[in-house]
């Protein structure tokens, strides 16, 4: 049986919205007919396409699937009168990229710079907390989250972490500064700027200033890096930080990098989560990402 596009379209409008309903109105047709609608569909393609919260309506994890298919399918019908009317645009998979809010943003330059270009795919990017954003890559509202910690997995959420760049990390300061005795004399008796406590990058530095019995004195944590870029750029004050997050400001001599902290890294994943529908171009994609952005750092 071939499948009924006039279902398809009325299960498109109700994922839209999320009430039957509201759509029920709109499409001018009683609530009953439009779940029998959305039954018969589910039924044609053997999968519950909603699950019910209350009294509105979220997409399974089929349900999203089949939303992007009719997405793109009644898009192509607007391109198709765009193309003749005014010139239009091929059809792009649309890939939803999370990112940490405190993510460096050359790192998200360098993984989705590169992507624009790309004439197969469209972007959606969306930036939050990383709780935030897991839980909308549950619900299937996001494709891959960009963090710079990996998040362990289990089967009510079986998110996987691929690694995607590890950077070094190091003692930024402003050029006018005089030069730095090697590490760890280059940390006694400092003022630092350094990363929140709940960073990955501060725990490793905690590590190694245990190790070497530095006690170094803490002027602020900060969680957010465009924030420390601008106080190791505008203050006197050094900071732990990669430096690519201050790639530009490396590269006009406004800032120096006075070494990098042995053993200390920053490393960025992808995360994903496990799907019976995996997106073919999304793990295209991230491999090749890894593949580029790996070897460009220093072990």
């Amino acid at each position: 049986m071939k499948l009924n596009y006039h279902h398809l379209y009325h299960f498109w409008q109700v994922a839209r919205s999320g009430h039957l309903t509201h759509t029920a109105e709109k499409l001018h047709i009683s609530q009953s007919a439009l779940s029998h609608q959305i039954r018969q569909l589910e039924e044609r393609l053997g999968q519950k396409l909603f699950i019910r919260e209350g009294r509105k309506l979220r997409l399974s994890e089929a349900g999203r699937l089949a939303f992007d298919y009719a997405n793109a399918i009644f898009r192509q019908g607007e391109e198709l009168t765009a193309l003749f009317a005014e010139g239009g645009h091929a059809h792009r998979e649309v890939i939803r990229v999370g990112a940490v809010a405190t993510l460096s943003r050359n790192f998200q330059m360098e993984f989705l710079g590169p992507l624009l270009d790309r004439e197969d795919m469209e972007l959606s990017l969306q930036s939050g907390g990383l709780d935030d954003l897991l839980r909308r890559l549950s619900a299937h509202r996001l494709d891959v989250v960009l963090a710079n910690q990996s998040v362990r997995g289990d089967d009510q959420h079986p998110w996987r972490s691929q690694r995607l760049a590890r950077q070094p990390v190091s003692i930024i300061g402003a050029s006018s500064l005089a030069p730095l005795p090697a590490f760890p004399d280059a940390l006694r008796g400092r003022g630092l700027i350094v990363p929140g406590p709940d960073s990955s990058v501060r725990h490793a530095f905690d590590q190694l200033c245990d190790y070497h019995r530095l006690s170094p004195t803490i002027l602020a944590e900060v969680d957010d890096m465009a924030m420390m870029r601008l106080l190791a750029r505008d203050t006197s004050h050094l900071a732990v930080m990669p430096p690519v997050v201050v790639r530009d400001e490396l590269r006009t001599g406004t800032l120096t990098d006075f070494g990098a902290l042995p053993g200390v890294f920053e490393e960025f994943y992808a995360i994903t989560i496990r799907r019976r529908f995996e997106s073919v171009l999304l793990k295209r994609l991230l491999d090749q990402s890894s593949d580029a952005l790996l070897p460009k750092t220093r072990e």
